[in-house]
């Protein structure tokens, strides 16, 4: 197999950017089902799709791991030119998402009738939505099979065959949403189903590139799948980011929750706001992606200086990025405000809180870089560790402002806190961890 690419600012950008790309795409999807259902003029149906979605992103991004943990031990086979070890490692990340996802569709009756009862829905959208869940999640196997692809394309520092495969995901989607919802009248199933074809084919797509790569996973013995040293540290770093990944999950839900309790006008702000740091992350998690090819590869290949250079330069484009977009939310966010709404005691809610939430994307830059160049690193433990802390932390400065009556101002500003904390807590433990992988070589 071929030696990785050189370190580079070209080499980081070139990684950055596809993935980039892939991310914005992805909310159009959800777009076009909500419009093309919304059009048959069914306000249960749409809320059932809506929810769907809502539910269906729950379920899979507690998953993300799988996708995280593979690119990363993946990109330092890469680094140490292990073919073997390289195909070691998808075959048992298909392996172990072809069996979560089996187990989700065995599982299906109870977790549809806990996600029911959470909704909180009417009877008419549980309807159009007991049909949507129970299609969709016949997409599951092919779901998390598709993390697998994705992190062992991601792990080979191949960002432009994630955006292809994301792009093509998307695009088979849409086409199929259309064909099955208004040529053939299927309704909420037809979109569904579309769903569950697409992500098939997507899997299908995967594997054709991934043996163009030269991957051979299915070959791969059944006794080194299972090997027993190999499966706990996929396990161990597997965990390690689901803990760590429900850390962040919490801070997001107590920051809504703590808006809900301010009244309507301030939970709809908040929410606007929110969507609008959103769209900055997409910038920014990017250049996560590119540290996590960049530093596993560099760490695989036991090269030190090419490691430190990765982190860098990581560090540098994704700050550097980092206050472009903030930037831009505080030039432009009064006109995104705007568009998202055209409620006036929202509008003015919103625009009182903007200058606070344009930090955000900034702030956010260190601690998007520093996972990438943990996963890459497999540094998982130290990074759960640090997240648990850094939401410490933020429960502490939440008490705080709250003592102190500071309302939504308080609640922005802990949430800042969040994010530097979180970034904080890597960057001084970066050093150490360094010099602890090298010294061990």
């Amino acid at each position: 197999m071929h030696a990785p690419l050189p370190v580079s600012g070209r080499r980081v950008l070139a990684l950055a950017l596809p993935m980039t790309l892939a991310n914005v795409t992805t909310p159009m999807l959800g777009f076009v089902g909500a419009t093309v259902i919304g059009r048959l003029g069914d306000a249960a149906a749409l809320g059932a799709i809506a929810l769907g979605a809502v539910i269906f992103d729950a379920i899979f991004w507690s998953f993300g791991a799988l996708r995280m943990a593979t690119a990363g031990l993946t990109a330092q086979a890469v680094g140490a030119r292990d073919a073997a070890e390289i195909d070691r490692t998808l075959a048992r990340a298909l392996a172990a998402g072809a069996l979560a996802g089996l187990a989700l569709i065995v599982l299906q009756l109870p977790i549809a009738a806990a996600a029911f009862a959470i909704s909180g829905a009417s009877p008419a959208v549980v309807e159009g939505l007991s049909t949507y869940f129970h299609i969709r999640i016949l997409s599951a196997p092919f779901v998390l099979a598709n993390y697998a692809v994705l992190g062992s394309v991601l792990g080979r520092g191949r960002t432009d065959l994630g955006l292809l495969l994301q792009v093509a995901i998307n695009c088979v989607n849409v086409a199929l949403t259309l064909a099955f919802v208004v040529g053939l009248e299927r309704g909420i199933g037809g979109a569904a189903l579309a769903t569950v074809c697409a992500e098939g084919a997507g899997l299908l797509l995967g594997l054709v590139l991934l043996r163009r790569l030269g991957a051979h996973p299915f070959r791969v013995p059944l006794a080194e799948i299972r090997d027993a040293a190999a499966l706990r540290r996929t396990f161990a770093v597997n965990v390690d980011i689901v803990i760590r990944t429900l850390a962040l999950v919490a801070g997001i839900v107590l920051f809504s929750a703590l808006g809900a309790r301010q009244g309507d006008a301030v939970l709809a702000a908040n929410a606007v706001l929110w969507n609008l740091f959103l769209i900055g992350g997409f910038f920014l998690d990017g250049f996560a992606t590119a540290a996590e090819a960049l530093c596993g590869q560099a760490l695989g290949a036991r090269d030190e200086a090419d490691f430190r250079r990765a982190s860098r330069l990581s560090l540098r484009w994704c700050l550097g990025f980092g206050v472009g977009v903030s930037l831009i939310a505080l030039g432009g966010g009064h006109a995104f405000i705007d568009f998202v709404s055209t409620n006036e005691a929202v509008r003015a809610v919103a625009y009182q809180y903007l200058p606070l939430a344009a930090l955000a994307p900034f702030v956010a830059a260190t601690p998007f870089a520093y996972d990438g160049i943990y996963i890459g690193a497999t540094w998982t433990r130290a990074m759960r560790n640090l997240m648990l802390a850094a939401l410490a932390a933020y429960c502490a400065t939440l008490l705080a402002v709250q003592a102190l009556d500071l309302g939504n101002t308080g609640l922005w500003l802990a949430f800042l806190s969040f994010l530097g904390a979180r970034g904080l807590g890597q960057a001084l433990a970066y050093p150490g961890l360094a010099r602890r992988e090298f010294a061990a070589a």
